[in-house]
């Protein structure tokens, strides 16, 4: 015991040691080559344990901040997971991983055409572009990812004591933020050059996809083994039921998970809880209600006045698939790029009062899909959202005559 402790206190003062080298100016790969002659492999607890003494002993928050890149990157591959516990599917560590393994795809695709650039002629750089908005606007779903740790991972954390590496990486959220945002805004500058973009992919496109896929490293080789040691099921299950409320990123999970001797609460026991929903025409249950948005026929979505995705019927026969992860999405980002800015055009005729309804047909498959947007207001003539109603009238154009009810068969 005391040997493993002895060998625990010379690994974190010797990691110290090379984190603080790294504050000095040495370059990572000197630091690199030295952790590899005086340490094999890690412990993710013991890289977590001397980022909060760094902070304790007065390195400012800041400067640990600057230097997460570039321990991260000399620890990367040398971190001791053996010890880490099993992950059950549908747990929320389960679902962070696999909103993981989507974002590396996506952030590699994005680096690819990033790559690919200098081979573009002029005249097809139009579609590079629209295959990097594509990319991006896909990327950007990873705030979500974060406002989970955030608003649900890091508040548990902290209530045992793990206050330095949340901030850390909350920090480094803000600043991928930044740069996946930026790089929006130079993809929808209008009379972009192929030497503007090269440039830009240098500077900030480039940066930004690497930095998406960098984090997935620090979440998946420390940040997520030690919360899995340190939080209780009871805690993961409140995690888990309230994820749904921020939403998923590019995933959603198949699997709800509940600790083992716990029931999930059925939609009838939180019912007991509020009684009717009551409205001035009548009421009804929160189970009815879901009946009957789920029985009529037609897929209606509801964007609220911040113009992110609340909520979706889920009818037997959909028109538009939907999966809770674009729940929380801002709806810009649930359409093609090419389309984006008709979208704008309509929220901000709604919200201008402007328009009140915008409908659209299209053939899709042979069929005849009617789809209308509608804003809607409250009694003051306030702006609180967007409805979309999509509805399959092929069946309909068909009808002649008449069937009255007395022919009900």
């Amino acid at each position: 015991m005391s040997e493993h402790i002895d060998n625990s206190k010379f690994r974190k003062a010797k990691l110290k040691e090379l984190i603080l080298k790294l504050h000095e100016g040495e370059s990572q790969e000197g630091v690199r080559e030295q952790l590899l002659v005086s340490l094999s492999n890690i412990p993710y607890g013991e890289v977590v344990e001397v980022e909060q003494e760094l902070i304790s002993e007065g390195l400012p928050e800041e400067e640990v901040l600057k230097l997460c890149d570039a321990h991260s990157a000399v620890l990367e591959g040398r971190v001791d997971l053996s010890s880490s516990k099993a992950v059950p599917e549908g747990h929320p560590v389960d679902v962070m991983q696999e909103e993981n393994r989507a974002l590396k795809r996506v952030a590699g695709n994005v680096l690819s055409v990033l790559s690919a650039l200098e081979y573009v002629k002029e005249e097809n750089l139009e579609e590079s572009i629209l295959q990097l908005k594509a990319g991006l606007n896909q990327l950007i779903d990873v705030d979500k990812h974060y406002q989970r740790k955030e608003y649900l991972l890091f508040p548990y954390l902290e209530k045992i004591g793990i206050t330095g590496p949340p901030k850390v990486m909350w920090g480094k959220h803000d600043e991928i933020r930044e740069l996946l945002h930026g790089s929006i805004e130079i993809l929808n500058m209008p009379g972009l050059t192929k030497d503007d973009l090269a440039g830009s992919a240098e500077l900030i496109l480039q940066p930004a996809a690497k930095a998406v896929v960098d984090m997935t490293v620090k979440e998946e080789e420390i940040l997520l083994p030690m919360a899995m040691d340190a939080l209780t099921d009871g805690d993961w299950y409140q995690i888990r039921k309230q994820s749904v409320e921020i939403g998923f990123c590019l995933y959603d999970p198949p699997t709800e998970w509940t600790p083992a001797g716990m029931e999930e609460e059925s939609i009838n026991e939180v019912q007991k809880e509020g009684g009717n929903i009551q409205l001035p025409s009548g009421s009804f249950t929160a189970e009815e209600l879901m009946a009957i948005l789920n029985t009529v026929p037609a897929d209606m979505t509801f964007v609220d006045r911040n113009d992110k995705v609340k909520y979706f019927t889920q009818g037997a026969e959909r028109i538009f698939q939907r999966n809770r992860a674009i729940l929380n999405r801002d709806v810009r980002h649930c359409h093609p790029p090419a389309s984006a800015h008709i979208v704008d055009k309509i929220l901000e005729d709604f919200k201008s009062g402007k328009q009140t309804r915008a409908p659209f047909w299209i053939n899709l498959h042979g069929k005849f899909i009617h789809i209308e947007y509608f804003a809607l207001h409250n009694e003051k003539g306030e702006y609180l959202g967007t409805l979309e109603v999509s509805k399959d009238l092929t069946e309909y154009r068909k009808l002649e005559g008449e069937q009255r009810i007395l022919s009900y068969k």
